[in-house]
């Protein structure tokens, strides 16, 4: 079968022939029917060199990953072949305190895990293939029957990391609040969407391109900021000068964190999703009284059904364009240079 495999660190992936997986006792295989690219995979191409991570090349790109399944081992009951699936992508030891609430992302046994902090497409292969192993059916979340895999994919990261971001402040977002997103791309565009879905809090879509703000007006924004000189000022008019209940970044660089702490309003939640690398101090006054700074990653596997849930009613569905296998290369590339609108997802 057809594999996009990272090689080595700090190079492109290349598009080869591996041996088509075997289910194991417990494992399960699926058929592809969508991988979607993430900005996260950019990283792992061209920034990291390995140091800071337990894992290394080489290994199949993608942990978006929807499909059927193929073919099931020995003790499987929970799945049977031909059912739509998608993949929770964080796989833990499955036995822990975090793991058995299906928060797989902080499991706290790694060595037990099937690979330390990582896996499908991170450290072990992905679904940039014609087929995936998984290795344990707890990580397979049914797909509603109107929601397919191509649709579903990207929710398994791009939608489930905004989801649990709002989600953990939603007793912040009532009828009165005012919650703020900035960056509004790949996951921003969802953030919007779920914002609207669960809450009635009033939203302020903040970003540089002017298509991104069109997106997140299209989506439900109901407020639109151009970042730079003079967004705090707007954002204060916005909100009578009080800030924003909550604010979910999107981009993580300094320059956002910093708009994030001026923007919000005492007592309020700044989550910090993006992975930008900015560095700010945090003191006594760097922020307005009672301001929880904090970060997020992913999110869980009943949060996972949840967001399923919202998708088939029509209520989030993320912005996309679809690449052929053969043309993965090309999705990252279009990713890298900012030529993708939401997600880019690969069909093999």
């Amino acid at each position: 079968m057809r594999a996009l495999r990272l090689m080595n660190w700090k190079s492109d992936p290349e598009l080869v022939e591996v041996p088509k997986p075997t289910p194991g006792p417990g494992q399960v295989v699926i058929k592809v029917g969508g991988a979607g690219a993430c900005h996260s995979d950019l990283h792992l191409m061209y920034d990291f060199d390995g140091a800071a991570l337990p894992w290394a090349p080489p290994f199949t790109l993608g942990h978006e990953n929807a499909g059927w399944v193929d073919s099931i081992g020995s003790g499987v009951t929970t799945v049977k072949e031909g059912d739509p699936v998608a993949v929770y992508g964080a796989w833990g030891c499955g036995t822990c305190g975090r793991c058995r609430l299906g928060v797989e992302t902080y499991c706290e046994n790694l060595a037990a895990a099937p690979v330390p902090g990582g896996g499908g497409g991170l450290g072990l292969d992905g679904g940039m293939a014609d087929y995936l192993l998984v290795p344990a059916e707890r990580l397979l979340v049914p797909l509603p029957g109107n929601l397919d895999a191509a649709t579903a994919a990207p929710l398994t990261d791009a939608g489930l990391t905004p989801y649990h971001a709002v989600a953990r402040s939603w007793p912040k977002m009532t009828p009165s609040s005012i919650v703020m997103v900035i960056g509004v791309g790949g996951l921003g565009h969802l953030a919007v969407q779920i914002v609207k879905a669960t809450t009635a809090a009033t939203i302020i879509a903040i970003d540089m391109k002017a298509d991104a703000l069109d997106l997140a007006k299209r989506f439900g924004a109901d407020h639109l900021v151009t970042s730079g000189e003079g967004a705090v000022e707007a954002i204060k008019d916005l909100t009578g000068g009080r800030g924003a209940d909550v604010v979910l970044d999107f981009v993580g660089s300094e320059t956002t964190i910093n708009l994030a702490r001026a923007s919000a309003r005492p007592l309020g939640d700044v989550t910090i999703v993006g992975i930008a690398g900015g560095v700010v101090p945090f003191s006594f006054f760097s922020q307005p009284y009672e301001v929880s700074l904090q970060t997020t990653y992913w999110g869980s596997r009943p949060e996972l059904v949840e967001l399923f849930n919202l998708a088939a009613r029509g209520l989030v569905k993320a912005e996309y364009t679809t690449y052929s296998l053969d043309d993965a290369v090309k999705a990252y590339h279009d990713l890298h240079e900012g030529k993708v609108s939401g997600r880019a997802v690969v069909v093999p």
